[in-house]
């Protein structure tokens, strides 16, 4: 039947504008084409050009109620806005572990359902909410010509080593769209095979603070770190930090000039955790500075406890279509424990001991509250005036008058 209706549809348009010998010759032809009585057929042909509304079907019934949604953007909120597959992984420890703390008051049914959700599901019943996030940034580094030959280049593509140790290191400044004087800047360090992120911040990018951040991150990771790979900025490149790596036996390499995406695990973390977390605003005070350290301490216990993350494990492109294979996502606390041979059992046992009290909800509470006393001292401050230019100085002083000689 379907391709009887098809063929009169191909056809009514030409039936409609023939003349009558015409109609008589298209009526044959479609009687022995679709053996329907010639009476049918005609009115077949007459109907088969007007068109039918179409009745909008009655939505069905949402699957999960509001007070599952309710809990999951509370989920959501302390995750740190993750996406629908990150935040799929973490439900099945983060939703015990709040009903356990008092955090999440619902009920068991409400509990199942809140697990059993689906990753496309979360995104399309938080679509509203992600869409309040605009990103914007800014970059500070300045390649340095010192040492670059003495450092190899290491493309993204080369991050192949599945040993927990090798890491990334980038800066992140703080200007608030004002890049006079000096002004703070955040030492992200990530690892490439277990994701665990250590984050300092500086009072500014000079090598000194730099170099002194990266030896304080380091030291924190629980498993020895190996090598180090940075951007061609000159708080990197330099003598003092190329020694430290050869006493330490560290493998130490960088990217190619202007390819970020070389720095890809780092540059995804100064997003996820510096920038969704303290913003684009200046800071450039003590004051400020401590506060940023104090989140810094407490954001960590998040992101290697709490943010499930996914690794690439294959890339294949056929023709102009991409398709890449990721593993199941997992936080860095739980690749730490599935290493074997790496991270000693004192160290696991001891990431354990520290997992258990902790308290996801607490903890981003604490973040929230550091935050607005950030966010209250920025935008107290008056904005710096802008100091006179060498050029602004000569034409100011070539439009006084001259006295006479």
């Amino acid at each position: 039947m379907s391709e009887r209706r098809a063929v009169t549809k191909v056809i009514a348009t030409r039936y409609a504008r023939a003349g009558r010998a015409v109609k008589k010759q298209i009526l044959d032809e479609l009687c022995a084409t679709t053996g329907w009585h010639r009476d049918h057929t005609r009115k077949s042909l007459r109907h088969a050009l007007v068109l039918k509304p179409v009745r909008p079907r009655a939505a069905r019934a949402p699957l999960y109620g509001e007070p599952v949604i309710e809990a999951l953007r509370f989920c959501w909120a302390v995750q740190g806005t993750l996406c629908g597959r990150l935040l799929a992984a973490a439900l099945p420890d983060l939703v015990p572990r709040l009903r356990r703390f008092k955090e999440l008051r619902i009920d068991t049914e409400t509990a199942a359902q809140l697990l059993r959700i689906a990753p496309d599901t979360i995104d399309r019943r938080l679509k509203a909410d992600q869409a309040k996030l605009e990103p914007r940034g800014r970059s500070h580094t300045k390649p340095g010509t010192l040492l670059k030959d003495s450092i190899p280049i290491r493309t993204w593509a080369e991050w192949d080593d599945a040993v927990p140790g090798f890491v990334e290191i980038d800066l992140v400044g703080h200007e608030g769209g004002n890049s006079q004087c000096e002004f703070c800047f955040t030492l992200d360090i990530t690892d490439i095979a277990t994701g665990w992120t250590e984050t300092r911040s500086v009072i500014n990018k000079a090598q000194k603070w730099v170099f002194a951040a990266i030896k304080d991150a380091t030291a924190a990771f629980p498993f020895p770190v190996l090598g180090l790979d940075s951007d061609n900025g000159s708080e990197f490149i330099n003598w003092e930090l190329f020694r430290w790596c050869e006493q330490e036996n560290l493998t130490f390499t960088r990217s190619r000039s202007g390819n970020k995406n070389d720095g890809a695990h780092v540059e995804q973390k100064n997003w996820h955790i510096v920038r969704q977390t303290v913003g684009y605003h200046r800071y450039d005070t003590a004051g400020e500075l401590e506060l940023l350290n104090r989140i810094w301490a407490l954001q960590r216990l998040l992101t290697n406890h709490f943010g499930p993350q996914q690794k690439l494990l294959t890339k294949v492109r056929s023709g102009a279509k991409t398709s890449k294979t990721y593993d199941s996502p997992a936080t860095p606390f739980q690749r730490i424990l599935a290493d074997s041979g790496t991270v000693s059992m004192d160290t696991k046992a001891r990431l354990k001991r520290e997992n258990k009290p902790l308290n996801p909800a607490a903890i981003q509470r604490q973040i929230q509250a550091l935050s607005a006393e950030l966010l209250t001292l920025s935008t107290a401050k008056r904005a710096p005036d802008r100091q006179p230019t060498i050029r602004a100085k000569l034409n100011d002083s070539s439009k006084q008058p001259r006295r006479a000689s």
